[in-house]
């Protein structure tokens, strides 16, 4: 079922108001600089009866759309010089979506390959025609980038084999021809559920891969091989910064963060009194486009941090309660939604301002 912005705000209104907080509050949000204007947020969600649905949020924080879905869902992207956004289906993921970004009617429902699944993540070329997703091949846990060709009703036209298992987020780099994929290195299989089938053995690693030739131009590894590559972002000069997810003893505390600036790779361990509160797991990374600021979010450990990109100095670090998605605001802001349907403004000079709360369980991204 597909709501539109009217039906959208009539059927929350009285959930949000018997919360006390007014969605008039997300006027609070700043106002968006020229290369943030206009720009709309995605993301999927759960209600407290167990059911799930896509969201859209415009440019001020308001609720613009709400579109029911089959399953739970993960991350997506928007097409370029369209008004398509894509959601994948949490991992193991068996379909995404194609929603109208204007109205949230889904135009298609496409389903993964026979014998593979989607990790939950795609990213477009930059005109808007191919879309490059991460998979697996089960059977075999060879992970993929699985191409399909949106001008032709996103038929499956090619897959690129990335020598590795379990690729996750993706970026285009603003090269226009690399893949920037981080590579998680854990195998499962959609019959065991969720368990982990190779934690002795895992090779995670941040990857370059040519989007056309499939050529990996660039492979680099996490300095422990526990240290699972899920979450990344690109800025506009090419800086790359992704989250690790750490799979060894939970007394441990490694760097969690890997950066790839100027050509070199290496990775970001934050002060003691910091780095054992993440819990060693970070969910979404934002690099904003507009400064040298990147935002993490740390669910397991309650918190969530903006650091400086050239130095991995902390410049805020918050308690909040199960951090999800994060997205870039104007002027060094970051948006951060919650899996207690929460909407905050997180920035460097003042304390995170709750904005509103949703009736419902955000899932780890917002695009």
């Amino acid at each position: 079922m597909s709501l539109n912005r009217r039906q959208f705000l009539a059927a929350f209104g009285s959930a949000i108001g018997a919360t006390g907080l007014s969605l008039t509050g997300c006027s609070l949000l700043p106002a968006k600089a020229d290369s943030l204007k206009g720009r709309e947020y995605v993301g999927a969600s759960m209600h407290d009866d167990g059911s799930f649905a896509v969201h859209s949020l415009n440019s001020n924080g308001t609720p613009l759309w709400q579109t029911d879905v089959e399953a739970r869902c993960h991350g997506g992207c928007f097409r370029p010089h369209t008004t398509q956004v894509l959601m994948f289906e949490r991992r193991p993921g068996w379909w995404f979506h194609v929603f109208d970004n204007s109205s949230g009617k889904r135009l298609a429902h496409i389903k993964a390959n026979d014998g593979e699944h989607f990790y939950g993540h795609g990213v477009f070329s930059p005109d808007g025609r191919y879309l490059y997703a991460t998979a697996n091949r089960y059977e075999r846990g060879n992970g993929i980038i699985a191409v399909y060709d949106a001008k032709a009703r996103y038929a499956r036209v090619n897959t690129l084999d990335l020598n590795g298992i379990g690729p996750h987020e993706l970026q285009l780099h603003p090269d226009g021809q690399t893949l920037v994929i981080a590579l998680g290195g854990i195998k499962t299989h959609p019959d065991y559920d969720r368990i982990k089938m190779n934690l002795k053995s895992m090779a995670p690693a941040l990857m370059l891969v040519d989007r056309t030739s499939g050529e990996i131009r660039a492979r680099f590894s996490p300095s422990h091989h526990q240290l699972s590559c899920r979450h990344l972002d690109v800025t506009p000069q090419g800086h790359i910064y992704a989250g690790y997810q750490y799979q060894g003893l939970s007394d441990q505390a490694p760097p969690l963060i890997a950066r790839y600036r100027n050509g070199q790779f290496d990775e970001i361990r934050f002060t003691d009194d910091v780095q054992p509160r993440l819990a060693n797991y970070i969910a979404s990374v934002c690099a904003h486009p507009q400064n040298d600021l990147v935002a993490v979010t740390a669910p397991r450990g309650g918190r969530a941090l903006i650091f400086e990109g050239a130095t991995g100095r902390i410049l805020r670090n918050e308690a909040i309660t199960d951090g999800a998605g994060v997205e870039a605001l104007a002027g060094g802001d970051f948006l951060i939604t919650t899996g207690q349907g929460k909407l905050i403004r997180m920035s460097t000079g003042k304390p995170a301002q709750e904005l509103a709360t949703l009736p419902l369980h955000w899932d780890n991204h917002l695009v």
